[in-house]
């Protein structure tokens, strides 16, 4: 038998099969940015999206956060069709309209905040989650109007208020419209604690500029997951305007709880218990003074 005109018979087009391009082809695989672990990613939603080798907190967008906070199926979204508009028609290197629209097409939501009603191992709260998905978790005018509403239903429903911060600041196509939120923010909540009413400040990584100089520092109860970013200013900045060396993490949630800026750090797979718990603290001690006075 002639093997060359046997191996000649069989054809071996490789190059016209499509080849999957690295891009294109799915990852199931995800490296810690701490402990640079491999680890599959079903292992780490498991897990919260926290690293089971040393526990660092991946970031998660707001629609899992809910998943992780609320009550399954209890969560109801409200203001959901608010839009932001552009009143200054603001350009840099990119249209706001445009970058509205990218965030639309990475989130699909016209908003940085998703507000709502749900239940926390039965205790209802109203809940708004920032996603730093769609243009940093920025707050405009939409944000800062979902949780006016939020506080008006939780006064009206005689409800605890949560927020989850996860934010670059103020958002500055906006300008003044944006920085007048953090007023607006401010004397809601106030409103909300002359009615006797919590409010629970949850800051996530990262939680900076007219956010964390505003609203989610004003919580009853403030608190932080492990390893967050926090502040006004970046570091770099701070640096140069002071001249000075800054302490090793000085922004950290760790750092900001041993000098008594926040009250609690807690790992992101306790978080619901931690919030339950502090509901339920919250309502006892208003039955207690509804029932002294």
């Amino acid at each position: 038998m002639d093997l060359r005109n046997l191996f000649s018979k069989i054809s071996f087009d490789n190059k016209n099969k499509e080849q999957a391009t690295k891009k294109d082809a799915p990852s199931h695989w995800i490296k810690c940015p701490s402990c640079s672990a491999l680890m599959f990613y079903k292992e780490v939603e498991v897990q919260e999206n926290v690293c089971p080798k040393c526990s660092f907190h991946l970031r998660v967008g707001a629609n899992r956060r809910i998943e992780i906070l609320a009550d399954e199926n209890s969560f109801v979204e409200f203001d959901g069709n608010l839009k932001p508009n552009d009143p200054l028609k603001f350009v840099d290197k990119a249209s706001y309209k445009k970058r509205v629209e990218e965030g639309v097409s990475k989130t699909g939501r016209p908003s940085s905040a998703i507000s709502g009603e749900c239940t926390i191992n039965g205790i209802p709260v109203q809940l708004v989650v920032f996603d730093f998905a769609f243009m940093g978790g920025s707050l405009g005018s939409v944000e800062g109007e979902k949780i006016v509403r939020a506080v008006n239903r939780a006064i009206k429903k005689n409800q605890g208020v949560i927020i989850v911060s996860a934010s670059g600041g103020a958002r500055m196509q906006e300008s003044t419209f944006a920085l007048m939120q953090m007023a607006k923010t401010s004397a809601a909540l106030k409103k909300l604690d002359s009615h006797n009413l919590p409010y629970i400040s949850i800051l996530t990584d990262p939680t900076m500029g007219g956010v964390s100089a505003s609203f989610a520092f004003l919580g009853d109860i403030i608190i932080a997951e492990p390893g967050a970013l926090i502040g006004f200013a970046g570091q770099r900045v701070i640096k140069q305007t002071i001249g000075a060396d800054l302490p090793e993490g000085f922004q950290r949630a760790e750092f900001l709880l041993e000098k008594g800026s926040i009250d609690m750090v807690v790992n992101r797979r306790e978080m619901k218990k931690t919030l339950s718990d502090l509901l339920t603290i919250f309502k006892d001690d208003s039955i207690k003074e509804e029932q002294i006075s």
